[in-house]
């Protein structure tokens, strides 16, 4: 359910893009980010579970995101989470490092959609193998894919996830940067009301935790440009 976008909160909230979350960690919340170009992005295809490292590229757009946010101005601490699959700790790493976070804690509930049979599979396999379905299960109308992850459990589990981290966020008087994935990203965004759209390497959205009701923030794009050649990956 996409509903309408509220407005935005917090960090960043006065224009989208690189400036405005320049407005840097002032605010108790969670930055959730996706993770660096992936092998298997690089090569459109799907990955859901699969433990994929990142390709040359993805590394060099995680040193170069970690230096960026490392000129963010600071008044509160700043902790790093990411999924356990292994795309998301290598992006994690050097951020962490460069926030001088110390190290990053790992958080399952963060991890991809399990997208089952499709996973390895480029979207051009899928439409020959599975004729029609890619549309279907994006307008809604099924509810796992072919050896996949119940969306049902899906949904549960990152919405959890995300806000177990809030509420570290507002505890912690921190702001909480989590290295997650795409699909994540924009279901989480579907679910707390904000419109979403496609979401590239070291793309995200900051979340917040107002009077109980996690609410989304801007957006962030730490590379300044759209989703990669792999940005319908997942």
């Amino acid at each position: 359910m996409s509903g309408r976008s509220k407005s935005p909160v917090g960090p960043g909230a006065r224009r989208p893009g690189r400036s405005s979350a320049r407005a840097g960690f002032r605010t108790p919340g969670v930055l959730l980010l996706r993770h660096g170009l992936s092998e298997w992005n690089a090569a459109q295809r799907w990955q859901g579970w699969a433990d994929i490292d990142l390709a040359p590229e993805g590394r060099t757009q995680a040193i170069d995101a970690a230096a960026e946010l490392a000129t963010w101005p600071r008044t509160l601490p700043v902790e790093i989470v990411a999924s356990d699959l292994v795309r998301a700790q290598q992006t994690a790493r050097p951020i962490a490092a460069a926030l001088g976070a110390g190290e990053f804690r790992v958080d399952a509930g963060f991890r991809e959609r399990g997208v089952g049979e499709w996973s390895g599979r480029t979207t051009a396999e899928i439409e020959h193998v599975w004729p029609g379905m890619l549309t279907r299960w994006r307008d809604g109308h099924l509810a796992q894919l072919p050896g996949g992850e119940d969306e049902t459990a899906f949904r549960s589990r990152i919405t959890i996830a995300l806000r177990h981290a809030c509420e570290q966020a507002v505890a912690n008087a921190a702001a909480v940067i989590v290295v997650s994935h795409g699909g994540v990203i924009r279901t989480l965004e579907r679910l707390h009301h904000v419109e979403p759209r496609p979401v590239g390497n070291l793309g995200g959205r900051w979340f917040f935790l107002v009077g109980g009701e996690i609410r989304g923030g801007s957006r962030v794009d730490l590379r300044g440009r759209g989703p990669t050649t792999g940005g319908t990956a997942l």
